[in-house]
């Protein structure tokens, strides 16, 4: 299927389980494990086992399994976006180069295995991390593409693009006319 190092793992969470049945208590270990390509695409994937490795690989094989394409475009997301799952919630704005992951743990691993590296993250509710992790993927598959806004919207792609580069050079021809009014 795929080699393992072209993928980036990480353990989410890890847990002893304990069920109680009619001779005693069972104890089983519970893993949370995040892959991802470090290009868009991410997987969750939890399991039980009586030992730590062997819960691990379980959890990485569903979430390979379960892998979803997300976009992301110049290691950050192109709009704000919201996530839920159960009563966890994640919101998500994209930010500039050099401000790095601003996110909690189970958030931030998602982050990275999916190959964002700028991006404020604010967590709600629920910090349950199983929860967290996949309300951080439900909020990254609502990021919609230029060319899917530009689809939806009736307009051409480079209307977005031309949208963006005439805002970053009206930033700099502006700055020069404030330095001359000070002098």
């Amino acid at each position: 299927m795929y080699e393992s190092s072209e993928f980036i793992e990480k353990v989410v969470e890890l847990k002893r389980v304990i069920k109680v049945v009619k001779g005693g208590k069972r104890l089983k270990l519970y893993a949370c494990v995040v892959v991802g390509d470090g290009q868009g695409s991410i997987g969750v994937g939890h399991a039980k086992s009586a030992e730590v490795a062997a819960a691990i690989k379980k959890a990485t094989l569903k979430a390979k399994k379960s892998m979803v394409k997300v976009d992301v475009t110049e290691g950050t997301i192109l709009h704000p976006a919201k996530g839920k799952f159960s009563a966890s919630h994640v919101f998500m704005k994209p930010a500039m180069t050099g401000t790095g992951l601003i996110a909690s743990s189970p958030v931030r691993a998602v982050c990275e295995a999916v190959g964002i590296k700028n991006i404020l993250t604010k967590s709600l509710g629920s910090n349950n991390p199983t929860n967290l992790a996949c309300a951080t993927i439900n909020a990254l598959k609502s990021v919609r593409s230029i060319a899917m806004v530009a689809e939806m919207r009736n307009k051409p792609i480079e209307y977005f693009r031309r949208k963006k580069k005439n805002e970053v050079a009206s930033d700099t021809e502006e700055k020069p006319d404030r330095q001359d009014q000070e002098a």
